[in-house]
């Protein structure tokens, strides 16, 4: 059995708690991590060209990570804010990006990764402020995920669910298990679990966690969240 840690950051276009906007904070806090894949929400700016909120030589300067290639728009980093980061040395052998249902424009990405032997699916995703829309786009992603069926799955992101189990949780939960991961908004005081990490059962989950150090109370008004599984 191999392990594979991977993470969750809602990085707010690199515009941390002091409204200062500093992708070396968010390139700190992803190497405190040290995740072996990330999936990032918004991670694009969100006005004009709509350019990476990390310059792609800043990401590949200061971190042991690329992103995953989209290649939807020329400058982004990834779909509708979506990216998903992958150490250099992992394997990407396919992804995709999904087209949601939606009452504002929202995403999800793909991609089947392999990081020192072990293979993993992941699936990365931001979903509506409405209630009605998350469960329409949860509904679109959880059949994505239904489709060749064959790899260790992981879907995380940014849920914008504010109750406990209800809502698009409860469908999720019919599918998938949830890492306990903790909250992680507002990351001055976390108070909600937006974050999330779920997981197919062909995964067994070592540990789990939101990372709290001082560099992430100020990077993001999220913190981010990570999980350990053994895939194998």
């Amino acid at each position: 059995m191999k392990t594979i840690r991977v993470a969750s950051y809602n990085i707010r276009k690199a515009i941390g708690t002091d409204r200062r906007r500093m992708p070396e904070r968010v390139l700190e806090v992803l190497n405190e991590v040290d995740a072996d894949i990330i999936a990032l929400q918004e991670a694009d700016r969100r006005f004009g060209i709509r350019s990476a909120a990390i310059p792609p030589l800043l990401l590949d300067s200061q971190s042991d990570y690329r992103a995953v290639p989209i290649n939807v728009q020329v400058d982004s980093m990834g779909w509708h804010g979506n990216a998903i980061l992958v150490r250099k040395d992992a394997e990407i052998a396919a992804h995709d990006v999904l087209h949601l249902p939606y009452l504002e424009p929202r995403g999800a990405t793909m991609a089947e990764v392999t990081v020192r032997g072990a293979s993993l699916r992941v699936f990365g995703m931001h979903l509506d402020l409405s209630g009605l829309w998350r469960r329409r786009q949860a509904a679109a992603v959880i059949q994505a995920a239904s489709q060749g069926d064959t790899m260790p799955t992981v879907l995380m992101g940014d849920l914008n669910e504010w109750s406990a189990n209800r809502g698009c949780l409860a469908d999720f939960g019919r599918h998938y298990s949830f890492a306990p991961c903790g909250r992680s908004f507002h990351a001055r005081r976390p108070v909600a679990r937006l974050d999330r990490i779920m997981h197919c059962g062909r995964l067994t989950l070592k540990q789990c966690g939101v990372h709290e150090s001082a560099a992430a109370r100020k990077a993001s008004d999220h913190l981010p969240i990570w999980a350990e599984f053994a895939v194998g």
